[in-house]
């Protein structure tokens, strides 16, 4: 790791890397766990955690991929599988521990 990913904070992770306490979410975390999933971090990518980081602290609880979904849609044009192609291995996977959020226990992927 180099640069701003490496001089991330240490947070409190469970034992599949997602964090504890989303409050201890930063930028610098996201950038760690990026590096971590192999995923080079765009606009879109940015856009996407930063809708679901404000989604979680309006409602109180993760988006559903169906409403990142329809976000990137509004944004930036995208097709129904952009929000797969940006996260290869799965919104839960690698959008939601990106982004700071919580292992879901129970997961509608819309």
């Amino acid at each position: 790791m180099t640069g701003d990913a490496a001089k991330a904070p240490d947070v409190r992770r469970d034992g599949e890397g997602y964090l504890v306490d989303p409050t201890d979410w930063s930028e610098d975390f996201a950038r760690r766990v990026a590096v971590e999933e192999e995923i080079e971090l765009t606009e879109e990518h940015w856009s996407v955690i930063r809708f679901m980081r404000e989604w979680q602290e309006h409602h109180q609880v993760s988006p559903d991929a169906r409403h990142v979904m329809k976000h990137l849609t509004a944004e930036f044009g995208a097709t129904r599988n952009r929000l797969f192609e940006l996260f290869p291995y799965g919104y839960v996977r690698q959008a939601c521990k990106i982004a700071g959020m919580r292992r879901p226990r129970v997961w509608s992927t819309g």
